[in-house]
């Protein structure tokens, strides 16, 4: 028994003594490779079992037969332990370079955000948004957890910075055409007030109704640029009022009669009957975005055709009202920047119909900020644009009343 006790001491003594070296070497490995850190704690356990049992067997003084057979099951042991860790290091390591490299990724998207396309033909997919995402089968799940929400990071992030610069790209596209569209007016204004200093102009009073009809124009433009950043500023969580927006259509058609009337179109409306089609919103932003979408169809139908104005219900509850033009269609490479701030179509560029380029940036404008959407897509005879917007939420039932 006294042998035994000796036996277990010296076994004790041999594994605490193990653990204070193994606890000394991960202190001066501390700032050294990963790798030799895991190995070191991997092995260290199986080390101090291993002196235990070599004391063991030494001090209970077993035959050479028997000393053989457990030392070589120890050895194997050892052996499988060490192979086992390196295994386990190696696979930790390789999800760890894998996060790396994925965090480089992203950076490297922060530091080189994808170029400015040429925005005349649809956009290719970005090389950055659409690169295959890590492989995670082979680290384990929570390294691979992490990969996943790196790369989700990182696609985020190309998505923002594609949106930022698109946004900047079509800021300098409008302030290019907004200057264009500034500076012919104020060269013919400044031309014909030089002329009437210089007693040149003979009609003083018709070049005066000419200024005042250029100042009214410039003045409609200025207001589509305020009513432009207005809307796009605006938040969806904004005091909002119950508006009937089959009234709304009524009065826009009333108004843009007689527009239609002087372009020669036949305007039509049809509204939903028995419904008076309310939604929550701003009551000028609405009817701006309904005059907007139906003076940009009259403008746009040749004389003697027609535009149809539908207001109604879709199958989930939305109001909608879509405006069906005969304009003969919108390439369909143009289609998807149809909403887009400054842009026109090429006719609009070289100043044909007087267009700015915002009405129908004004209307998506509203639409986002009122969480609805705008859409377009080409008819057999011309376009269909359609603003959908979410009913009002329905009022919670009354509570209990309280005694």
């Amino acid at each position: 028994m006294a042998d035994l006790v000796v036996v277990l001491g010296l076994a004790l003594a041999a594994c605490a003594a193990t653990g204070l070296l193994g606890a000394l070497a991960l202190r001066l490995l501390r700032r050294s490779s990963l790798r030799y850190q895991l190995l070191t704690a991997t092995l260290l356990p199986v080390v101090a079992v291993a002196l235990a049992v070599v004391v063991a067997v030494v001090g209970m003084f077993l035959s050479g037969h028997d000393s053989g057979v457990v030392l070589t099951t120890l050895a194997i042991a050892v052996t499988l332990a060490a192979l086992g860790a390196w295994l386990v290091t190696r696979t930790l390591l390789a999800g760890f370079r894998r996060i790396s490299l994925a965090v480089a990724d992203l950076s490297a998207s922060v530091d080189h955000p994808p170029p400015v396309l040429v925005r005349e033909e649809p956009d290719p997919p970005s090389a950055a948004l659409h690169r295959p995402a890590p492989a995670v089968a082979e680290v384990p799940a929570e390294l691979a957890a992490v990969l996943t929400d790196v790369d989700t990071a990182r696609r985020r992030l190309v998505e923002a910075r594609a949106r930022e610069r698109a946004a900047e790209e079509a800021r300098r596209e409008l302030v290019s055409f907004m200057s264009h569209d500034l500076r012919t007016p104020l060269a013919g204004m400044r031309a014909v007030l030089e002329g009437i200093e210089d007693d040149i102009v003979a009609d003083v009073p018709a070049a005066l109704a000419h200024l005042r009809t250029t100042v009214a124009r410039m003045s409609l433009l200025v207001d589509d640029l305020f009513a432009l950043s207005r809307v796009q500023g605006s938040a969806s969580s904004e005091r909002r009022r119950a508006v009937a927006l089959a009234e709304v259509v009524d009065d826009v058609l009333l108004e843009t009669s007689a527009l239609a009337a002087a372009a020669g179109v036949d305007l039509r409306g049809e509204v939903l009957p028995g419904d008076r089609l309310t939604v929550l919103g701003n009551h000028t932003d609405l009817t701006r975005a309904v005059t907007n979408l139906i003076s940009n169809a009259i403008r746009h139908t040749a004389p003697g055709l027609a535009v149809l104005v539908r207001t109604g219900r879709t199958s989930a509850g939305a109001v909608r009202v879509e405006v069906v033009d005969q304009c003969g269609g919108i390439p369909e490479p143009h289609l998807a920047r149809v909403f887009d701030t400054g842009w026109r179509g090429s006719a609009a560029r070289d100043g044909q119909d007087g267009g700015a380029g915002l009405g129908l940036a004004i209307v998506r404008g509203v639409a986002q900020s009122h969480d609805g959407n705008i859409g377009v897509h080409n008819t057999r005879t011309g376009c269909s644009f359609a603003l959908e917007l979410p009913p009002p939420a329905p009022k919670p039932p009354p509570g209990p009343t309280p005694r």
